[in-house]
Parts: C-alpha cells; structure tokens; sequence
C-alpha cells in the first residue's frame, strides 16, 4: 500500500455518514426486504426531512434503492467467500478443512463485512472479498484477500487468526460518552506521506461541551505500531470489534 489513498468506508457520496451507517444496518437486520419500493421510498423521505439533511441536495428513492442493492449484493457475495473458506470442498477432492484445528477454523460470520491488516504497512484496510484460502506449514490459515478500491497488484495472503477482524465502524458523536482512557480504537492516521488506518489505544481525554459541529471532546492516543502519540478529534476514530 502507498499510504496515499484513505480507506473506502461509503458507497454513495451523497449520504452523510449518519444515513449511511443507517442503511447499514437496516440491511443487515431486513437483509432484501430493504429493497421494496414502499421502503426505500420511506427511507428517502426521512433522510430529506431530518436535520441533518439541511442544505443538502434531497436524497431521491432510486439513490436508496440503488445504495441497498450494492450492499446486499456485497453481503452475498461475502457470504458465499465465506462458504467457501469453512471448508465447502467439491465431492470429488479430498477436503483439508477437516485437517484444521478446531480453533483455527473460520466462524461463520456472513452477516458481517471485514477488514484486514496489509503486511506491507501495518495499516487496516476494507475487504472487498476473499479470494482463496490455504494451510501454510504453520498450521495457521491463511486467506488471499483483495481490498476495497484497489487492484489485483494489492491482493494478499494475510493470517486468519491475527490479521482479519470484523470492520471497525466510525464513531458518532453521541457515542463520545462511551470512550475511556484504555479503549482500543482504530485511528484515522493524516500525515504528508500517509493518509490510512491504524491499531491505537486511548491515553487520555479531554471531555469539551458538544455545539452545534458536535463532539468537540479530545482524545490523546498512542498507536501500537510505532508507539508515536496524538491528539485527535472523535471523527478519525473507529470503534474496534469486540472479539
């Protein structure tokens, strides 16, 4: 990875990240049913009307439905890469999923999307899919993934276990209240050659009243990889997985 191309959290520019965190997970609790007209019609509707949506150009049902299309198409698409990394193998070959250890197998997470840490740079990147899997003579799996927005050149063999999680998500404000000193987070890392994700930990924080622009609170944090320090905004923090 070249540090210079930010990790791809929306399909649609035109959502703000408040209707787009909403989409999500309507579709993950609806899964198709978010594709009817009458839904996305409605789901328009209180985009349009909501605060949030001032000054902004209306949101029309087509750009929703279009937007649930891409990301149940997306889901499917996981879940069948899913299927096949937990060992699915053809009738007519010897299938060596059943070689695994039992704690190295891949749970069964279609619902969720993902995300994995490149070993070039350290950084955290969106899975577009999941290409193959092997079993190295460590007895770790492994999975050749291909990231989000990049090209095959990028593709990469990375360890199940220590390398792939399910995707961090992007704080809102209302959940400022939640953090605290010790929480691992992942950071939004800004510099002139770089511009990516990575692991980092709460140190401190700096609780401010909230106005209008929202949380104005400050977080010092220290990243894991180079134990460098900052501090930084809610906006370019992401909450870690829980497992």
């Amino acid at each position: 990875m070249d540090g210079l191309r930010p990790r791809n959290r929306e399909i649609f520019i035109g959502f703000t990240k408040a209707e787009t965190e909403k989409m999500e997970r309507l579709t993950r609790e609806l899964g198709e049913q978010v594709l009817e007209r009458e839904f996305c019609q409605s789901t328009a509707k209180s985009f349009n009307r909501s605060a949030g949506r001032a000054g902004k150009p209306i949101v029309k049902w087509t750009e929703v439905q279009s937007w649930f299309e891409n990301r149940v198409k997306e889901s499917s698409n996981i879940s069948r890469n899913l299927s096949e990394e937990q060992g699915h193998c053809p009738s007519n070959k010897a299938c060596k999923s059943s070689q695994k250890p039992k704690e190295e197998e891949i749970p069964d997470v279609s619902e969720l999307e993902f995300e994995a840490r490149s070993s070039k740079d350290g950084a955290w990147y969106d899975v577009e899919k999941f290409l193959a899997h092997r079993f190295p003579s460590t007895g770790e799996t492994e999975v050749r993934v291909k990231f989000v927005g990049f090209g095959a050149e990028e593709d990469e063999w990375v360890n199940v276990k220590k390398a792939v999680r399910e995707r961090s998500v992007p704080l809102e404000h209302s959940e400022c209240h939640t953090l605290k000193v010790g929480d691992h987070v992942l950071c939004f890392l800004e510099r002139r050659d770089q511009a990516i994700y990575y692991d980092a930990h709460i140190t401190d924080i700096q609780r401010k009243m909230h106005d209008v622009r929202g949380c104005r609170c400050l977080f010092s944090i220290r990243y894991n990889h180079d134990n460098s320090e900052e501090r930084v905004h809610l906006r370019r923090l992401c909450r870690r997985p829980k497992h």
